[in-house]
């Protein structure tokens, strides 16, 4: 009996492969491996200092391919504006600001995971919940003055 079930926990684990993680996965996970050291390496004082997430944020969206740069820095334009107590931070390698640490709202390109289109998504820690059900990400192929105005397209 125990060479049967040997034999079966081998072909299943032959017939079983795992995909693992993208390249694109690996890369964000290594980045986030480095900004988990950078913070660690700040002193009390530059973790509090916004200069410095908000420089490591704009050198990621410089590094974006169009469109998602300009989706990006018009996004960071918009958050700055209408959330000026988050900081901004770089999460997994993306655009993103924080409350007290904790990251409530993120840009992702579509870029850097080949994906059709770049989304603006939302943490637990955002606190959307007002009803049963509400989006925690948008896509995004370009971002025009109405959609920053929430006017339905024509």
């Amino acid at each position: 009996m125990k060479a049967t079930q040997k034999s079966a926990k081998r072909t299943t684990a032959i017939d079983k492969k795992s995909k693992g993680f993208t390249n694109e996965e690996r890369a964000a996970m290594k980045e986030r491996a480095q900004e988990l050291k950078a913070e660690t390496r700040r002193s009390p004082r530059a973790k509090k200092n916004k200069a410095d997430g908000e420089s490591d944020v704009l050198a990621k969206i410089a590094a974006m391919q169009e469109p998602d740069r300009a989706i990006a820095k018009r996004l960071h334009a918009i958050v700055k504006a209408s959330a000026p107590a988050l900081s901004p931070k770089t999460w997994y390698g993306m655009p993103a600001y924080a409350k007290d640490g904790n990251v409530v709202c993120f840009f992702q390109s579509a870029q850097k995971f080949n994906t059709r289109y770049a989304t603006f998504g939302f943490s637990d820690k955002a606190n959307l919940d007002e009803r049963t059900m509400w989006p925690t990400a948008f896509a995004l192929i370009e971002l025009t003055a109405a959609d920053e105005q929430g006017s339905p397209r024509s």
